[in-house]
C-alpha cells in the first residue's frame, strides 16, 4: 500500500509539526483523517483526486483530526464520512458508523477497522493485513509518547490492552498522525509499555511519600517543564491514578490520592 502523504498544516505545543492525513486510491480515493480545514490542506487533497474525493475516514473526535470535516464536504457535498458513533452522532453531519473488525473497501486493497481505545474511547486504527501496514492514528507517536486524555473519556488501561492488540498484529510498519513513519513499530509499542511501567512506578512511589494531587505528583515526575504541557502532564498523571484506583492500588477521596 502506498499513500499519499498529506500534511494538515497545523503546528502547535500540542500537535508538534501538525498532523499527517492519508490518501488512499484513484478512483474512490479515501482520506484517512481531515486535518483541520486549512486551505492549503484542502487544495493538496483536490491535487491528489483530480477526480474527486469519495470518502474520509476520521480515527477518533478529537479536533485535529475532524475539525476539517465541514470544509471537506463544503468541498465535496458527495463526499462519504465515517466514524466510529461514540458516544453520540454529530447530528449536524451524516456519519456512517464504523464498528470493530468492519471491512474498508479501498482502491488499494482491505482495511480493517480496530477499536482501540485509550488515548480517546472513540480511536479506531485501520489494518492492512497484505502490507502489514498499521494506521494508528494517535495511538503512536516515533520519539515521543501518546497523552491519554484521562478527563476526556481516555483510559490507560484500556491504552495498554490496545496496544497489546496491536502487537500481536506483528505490524511491519505504522502510519501515525503525528510524525514520521515507524519503521519498526513492534519495538515502539514495547518501548511503550516499559515507558507506562516506569511511570506508574513513579506515581506509586510519589503516593508513598504522602503527594496526594494530581497537580503534585504531576509536579514531582516533570520537573521544568514547559506551562503549555504541564495540563498534558496532569492529564497523563491521573490516568495512571484511574489505572490504580480500577486495580484497588490506589484510592481517591475527593480530588486526594494516597495507597490503600
Amino acid at each position: 500500500m502506498k499513500p499519499v502523504f498529506l500534511h494538515a498544516g497545523n503546528p502547535g505545543p500540542i500537535t508538534g509539526d501538525g498532523n499527517w492525513t492519508y490518501l488512499i486510491g484513484n478512483e474512490r480515493p479515501l482520506l484517512i483523517d481531515a486535518g483541520v480545514g486549512n486551505q492549503a490542506h484542502l487544495d493538496s487533497i483536490a491535487a491528489a483526486a483530480p477526480n474527486g474525493l469519495a470518502h474520509v475516514l476520521v480515527t477518533h473526535a478529537h479536533a485535529d483530526h475532524m475539525a476539517g470535516v465541514p470544509a471537506i464536504q463544503e468541498r465535496w457535498p458527495a463526499v462519504k464520512l465515517s466514524k466510529l458513533l461514540w458516544p453520540e452522532r454529530d447530528p449536524s453531519l451524516a456519519w456512517y458508523g464504523l464498528e470493530d473488525g468492519a471491512i474498508v473497501t479501498t482502491d488499494e486493497g482491505d482495511l480493517t477497522v480496530l477499536h482501540t481505545p485509550g488515548h480517546a474511547p472513540d480511536h479506531v486504527s485501520l489494518w492492512h493485513a497484505e502490507s502489514r501496514t498499521l494506521f494508528v492514528g494517535d495511538m503512536l507517536v516515533q520519539g515521543n509518547t501518546v497523552v491519554i486524555l484521562a478527563s476526556h473519556g481516555g483510559s490507560l488501561a484500556a491504552y495498554l490492552q490496545s496496544l497489546d492488540r496491536m502487537l500481536r498484529l506483528n505490524p511491519a510498519r505504522a502510519l501515525p498522525a503525528h510524525g514520521p513513519v515507524i519503521e519498526d513499530p513492534v519495538a515502539l509499542i514495547h518501548r511503550y509499555i516499559a515507558h507506562r511501567a516506569q511511570r506508574e512506578a513513579q506515581v506509586l512511589a510519589a503516593l508513598a511519600t504522602g503527594l496526594s494531587t494530581v497537580e503534585a505528583v504531576a509536579s514531582s515526575m516533570y520537573p521544568g517543564l514547559a506551562m503549555e504541557l504541564i495540563p498534558m502532564a496532569r492529564e497523563s498523571v491521573l490516568a495512571h491514578l484511574q489505572k490504580l484506583e480500577e486495580e484497588r492500588r490506589a484510592v481517591r477521596d475527593a480530588d486526594r490520592w494516597s495507597k490503600p
